[in-house]
C-alpha cells in the first residue's frame, strides 16, 4: 500500500463515501488505481495507458474531474484529422475508437457512485467512430492455410505450431504467446485436454478444447525441445514476442500467396471453418471469448457468402439450357 497511498484512500471509502477534493488524489494515481484493479491483460494495460497519455498530453494544463464532454469530442477529433495522433497522421475508425475505449472505461469507473473520483462522465455521450467488418475479406481459403501451414513446417516445427495453434484454436497472438504448460488439464474422465486462456481481451478467462492430434504435436515438440534452435523458456510454450509471431505468419503468407495474412487472419480463418463444419454459434462464441454473441454473428456474413447464393439456385434450374 505504501508504493499506492491513494488506494489505500479508495480503499477505506469504497464502501462508505466517494472521494472528496480534499482528498488530493493526482491523476498519475488515478489512472494507476483504474488500471491496478480494472483485470486486464499485461499487453491491454499497456495500451489502455499509451491511449489515456496521449489524452492527458492534450489536456495538458487540465485535471481529468475537470474533463468535458467537449475535450473529448475535439480530442476524436483530433485523431480523426491526426493532429491529435501520436504519428501526426489521421487515423482510421478502428484506431480512433481503439484510443476512445479506454477513456470512456476510466470516466465510468471513475464516476462511479462508489468510487467519486469524478463527479460526472464526461464519455457518456460520447460516440465512437463506426468500425467497418472486415471479417468478410481477411480470412485464408481451406487451400490457402494448407499451403500456409506446409511453408512454416518447412521452416521449423515451433513456426508450424504456432500457425496450426492459431487456426485450430482460434487464439489472439497476445493468448498465444501467454500460453504455459501449466495451462493445459485434462478434464474428468481424462479423455480431453483443455488449454486455459488466463487473461484474454477484458482480463477474462475461459477454456478451449484441444484436439488430440493437436495435443500429441504439442507433446512432441516439448519432448524435443532445443532441436530446432529454439529452447524452451519460463514454462512458456512459445517463448516469443506478439511481433515476431506477427513477422513469422506475414513473411510466410507473402512468400506463398497472393494476401499478407496476420496472425488474427487465423482466428477469423478458424471461426468461419468451425461454423462452415458444422459448429454452433454459440460453440465458436465461447472459443473465441466473444463478450456478446453479436461480434461472433459477423463471422455468419462471411459464412453465407460462402454457402449455396441465390445466383445458385437460378442455375439449376437454368442448367438444361447453359450445360456445354
Amino acid at each position: 500500500m505504501s508504493d499506492y497511498p491513494a488506494m489505500a484512500v479508495l480503499a477505506g471509502r469504497q464502501h462508505a463515501e466517494p472521494v472528496q477534493q480534499g482528498d488530493h488524489i493526482e491523476d498519475d494515481q488515478i489512472v494507476e488505481m483504474f488500471l491496478a484493479v480494472s483485470g486486464l491483460s499485461d499487453n491491454t494495460v499497456k495500451s489502455y495507458r499509451r491511449a489515456i497519455t496521449l489524452f492527458r498530453s492534450f489536456i495538458p494544463n487540465k485535471p481529468l474531474r475537470d474533463v468535458t464532454w467537449k475535450d473529448i469530442e475535439a480530442f476524436k477529433l483530433g485523431l480523426i484529422r491526426g493532429y491529435a495522433s501520436y504519428s501526426g497522421k489521421p487515423l482510421s475508425a478502428a484506431s480512433v475508437s481503439a484510443i476512445i475505449a479506454p477513456l470512456k472505461s476510466l470516466f465510468k469507473w471513475g464516476s462511479d457512485g462508489n468510487i467519486g473520483l469524478f463527479s460526472r462522465n464526461p464519455t457518456s455521450s460520447v460516440r465512437t467512430p463506426s468500425v467497418p467488418v472486415t471479417s468478410s475479406k481477411h480470412y485464408l481459403t481451406k487451400d490457402e492455410v494448407g499451403r500456409l501451414l506446409k511453408r512454416l513446417r518447412l521452416q521449423n516445427r515451433r513456426n508450424f505450431l504456432i500457425g496450426l495453434s492459431l487456426v485450430t484454436l482460434g487464439l489472439r497472438v497476445s493468448e498465444l504467446v501467454a500460453m504455459r504448460w501449466e495451462h493445459f488439464h485434462r478434464d474428468l474422465t481424462d479423455t480431453s485436454v483443455w488449454l486455459t486462456v488466463e487473461r484474454g481481451k477484458g482480463g477474462k478467462a475461459r477454456s478451449i478444447k484441444v484436439p488430440g492430434h493437436l495435443w500429441r504435436l504439442y507433446e512432441e515438440y516439448r519432448s524435443e525441445a532445443g532441436t530446432d534452435g529454439v529452447p524452451l523458456k519460463n514454462g512458456l510454450v512459445f517463448p516469443i514476442s506478439v511481433r515476431q509471431v506477427e513477422r513469422i505468419i506475414g513473411k510466410a503468407g507473402e512468400s506463398i500467396l497472393t494476401k499478407k495474412p496476420t496472425p488474427h487472419w487465423l482466428r477469423h480463418t478458424s471461426a468461419t471453418l468451425a461454423l462452415l463444419t458444422g459448429a454452433t454459434l454459440q460453440q465458436v462464441q465461447e472459443n473465441l471469448g466473444h463478450t456478446h454473441i453479436n461480434t461472433t454473428q459477423r463471422y455468419l456474413h462471411t459464412v453465407d457468402q460462402i454457402k449455396k447464393a441465390a445466383p445458385d439456385f437460378v442455375e439449376e434450374v437454368l442448367l438444361d439450357f447453359i450445360d456445354l
